[in-house]
């Protein structure tokens, strides 16, 4: 007999294989695509803000979002592993220091902005410049030996 939480599980890897959900964190800014049915037809509407809240709980995690939309606060929660959920895009990072960000709600404008989060990708960067650095000491190096050592040519006339 399977255990709540393997089911769980279960059903988390399959909807993780149907589609492809982003790592974001809380103060990132994303983009919700969310599946509206009108009538027969279906379609996608987006719903920008920044990340306040998220909750992992396997199949029951879910995530707030908050924009400014006329000058009025909206706050939406989402179940992460819903069908409406059409697509989720990461606009910007936000550096930030808290897992839950409910202060937002109280402030407005310049003091509601949050820093974004510059990733570094030091790694490839360094290899880069060290492979070409060294292409430029070889390269000097041999010019170097060839001013250098006089060629057989000149030699040969030096001779006679």
């Amino acid at each position: 007999m399977k255990n709540i939480e393997e089911i769980n599980k279960a059903s988390v890897k399959k909807i993780l294989a149907k589609k492809k959900i982003p790592e974001f964190f809380a103060g990132d800014t994303i983009k919700i695509g969310v599946r509206i049915a009108e009538g027969k037809r279906e379609r996608i509407q987006y719903f920008e803000g920044v990340c306040i809240a998220k909750k992992n709980r396997s199949i029951n995690s879910s995530f707030t979002v908050r924009k400014i939309a006329f000058g009025e606060g909206v706050e939406r929660t989402f179940a992460l592993y819903s069908p409406i959920i059409g697509s989720i895009k990461i606009i910007r990072s936000g550096k930030v220091r808290r897992a839950k960000m409910y202060y937002l709600r109280d402030r407005k404008g310049k003091s509601a902005r949050i820093l974004e989060k510059i990733k570094k990708s030091v790694g490839i960067d360094v290899s880069e410049q060290t492979h070409e650095i060294e292409t430029v000491k070889e390269t000097t190096a041999t010019e170097n030996k060839q001013k250098t050592e006089p060629k057989k040519e000149e030699l040969k006339i030096e001779k006679k």
